[in-house]
């Protein structure tokens, strides 16, 4: 059952986002640390410390609490950290095959660069990510406006998560934007 919902909201997910068509190309993800390698400087906008202090970050570790695990297992009969559903939004790449991930990537990083801008192993490479134009063909998502950053935020975001208060896309998006500055 639990794989039958998490290939529907996939399906949902692709028809909805376009961009992400990444799920039949040979792209694993790679992680943070592969990422933040490049994206930690001043001139990077300190990207990778954006998301460290990020709850994204700490995505996975919400899976670990007893408050997690007791929600999970009067939904599902079982722990929040073996949930799909649970997963699902609180890990990048969550269902997909092993080959899908490099030998940096850990699941305990949570909600990673790539859960918004596709796997990174066809972009990751300083020449591919100088010119944009090739970063994108080689799978790098970027998002046209906030408005689609904003709907994309709101498959995990939302009322079907147990514990959802209120989602403020504004206020949130104003805690983890993380440009490259101009100059």
């Amino acid at each position: 059952m639990a794989r039958r919902i998490f290939y529907l909201i996939l399906t949902v997910l692709l028809i909805t986002f376009p961009q992400l068509e990444f799920a039949q190309s040979k792209a694993t993800y790679e992680g943070v640390q592969v990422c933040g390698m490049c994206h930690k400087s001043a001139k990077q906008g300190e990207q990778l410390k954006i998301w460290q202090e990020s709850a994204h970050a700490k995505a996975y570790k919400t899976l670990q609490t007893k408050e997690a695990d007791e929600i999970a297992q009067k939904l599902h009969k079982k722990k929040a950290v073996e949930d799909a559903e649970c997963l699902s939004c609180h890990v990048t790449g969550a269902g997909k095959d092993k080959s899908m991930f490099g030998s940096k990537f850990k699941i305990e990083d949570g909600v990673q660069c790539e859960a918004c801008h596709g796997p990174g192993s066809e972009y990751k490479s300083m020449k591919i990510m100088k010119d944009r134009a090739a970063a994108v063909k080689a799978g790098l998502v970027l998002w046209k406006d906030e408005k689609e950053i904003e709907k994309f935020c709101t498959t995990c975001h939302n009322e079907k998560s147990p514990t959802f208060k209120k989602f403020d896309f504004k206020t949130m998006w104003a805690k983890i934007k993380h440009p490259v500055p101009k100059g």
